[in-house]
């Protein structure tokens, strides 16, 4: 979901309002997916049942990511088939969202369940729309890069939205080159850093 959010995200370019609404559900589809890993942990249980068999912490965290990238894959695609069927695809290399957003679940995907390792009851999921409410704000979302100070345009560029927006406005457009590497090469690490996180949390969770 929040590939195929961001992927409406590049779609739109700043002055043009092209897909702007798309930024409006990728705040709740996250939230929602790690609620959704939240109540598999806490409430329901039911990794505690998925480890009585011989599948271990690591093939949940595993199994968790790759179902993402799955919906993420179908939500992307689709996407695309629609923007195209209005007209809105004027170059091949639009075709590169698919593995960007591929790229950018990935990176979110392993962060969710590292994240809900961390959060004790329902009420820590304010923190969550804390830390996500500025990012949707400033990562060129509403405006270009340059209309910040370079000290913010610097925090900016940190951020795993902006760099997933960057990913895919390129292609998109119809620019693709060297400077997708920066943004594929910081989300790759971001879910790997995320998912060794996530099966080590939750290995000391699950009391395996």
């Amino acid at each position: 979901m929040v590939a195929g959010t961001v992927f409406g995200l590049a779609a739109w370019e700043p002055g043009q309002g092209l897909l702007r609404g798309f930024e409006l559900g990728g705040g709740a589809a996250a939230v929602a997916r790690v609620g959704h890993v939240f109540g598999k942990l806490k409430t329901d249980r039911t990794y505690e049942s998925i480890l009585t068999t011989p599948m271990t912490v690591r093939d949940v965290a595993l199994g968790e990511v790759t179902w993402a990238l799955l919906r993420g894959t179908l939500v992307t695609v689709g996407f695309l088939a629609v923007v195209a069927a209005f007209g809105l695809v004027h170059s091949p290399w639009a075709l590169l969202v698919v593995p960007g957003a591929l790229l950018i679940g990935f990176a979110f995907a392993a962060v969710g369940p590292a994240v809900v390792t961390f959060l004790r009851d329902w009420q820590d999921f304010r923190f969550i729309q804390l830390a996500m409410l500025p990012m949707f704000l400033f990562a060129t979302t509403f405006y270009p890069l340059g209309v910040y100070p370079r000290p913010l345009q610097i925090v900016v560029e940190c951020l795993p939205l902006y760099r997933s927006i960057e990913l895919l406005r390129g292609p998109f457009l119809g620019e693709a080159g060297t400077g997708l590497i920066p943004p594929a090469l910081h989300l790759l690490a971001l879910g790997g850093l995320g998912l060794a996180v996530a099966a080590r949390r939750l290995e000391g969770i699950l009391g395996t």
